[in-house]
């Protein structure tokens, strides 16, 4: 199992460039609660400022992002996290938000995959292999 952050599932949902690389991912894995709320924005963001989607497609998007949660995607509340996360986010000045993630997948030992190159870094920093 491994940690997923909110860049690389909206990449996958989006089916941004590379989204099949991504999908070998999504068999097995776990995020923060807090992701779904990142990817929902993240669609929204696609359809109504950069229009990239129309509204219909921002909703398909949305039904692929609830149909993965739960199922290939395990849940876990975000407070178990979030002492960690804003020791990580002080010290190495990343977003709560990222340092959500990071702090998981330290705390639960396990890989992160994440598109984002700051958070990426932080990870390695301490200790987290990171995907891919």
């Amino acid at each position: 199992m491994i940690v997923v952050d909110a860049s690389a599932l909206s990449a996958f949902i989006l089916r941004e460039e590379g989204w099949r690389d991504l999908a070998m991912y999504f068999v097995r894995s776990m995020s923060v609660d807090h992701v779904v709320k990142e990817v929902a924005n993240t669609i929204w963001k696609a359809s109504c400022v950069r229009k990239m989607l129309t509204v219909d497609e921002a909703l398909k998007a949305f039904k692929i992002l609830l149909m993965i949660v739960g199922k290939n995607v395990i849940l876990y509340p975000e407070l178990k996290y979030l002492s960690k996360a804003i020791d990580i986010s002080l010290k190495y000045s990343i977003t709560i938000y990222d340092s959500l993630y990071v702090a998981q997948a330290v705390m639960e030992n396990k890989p992160l995959l994440t598109l984002d190159e700051k958070q990426r870094k932080v990870a390695k920093e301490l200790g987290v292999e990171v995907l891919p």
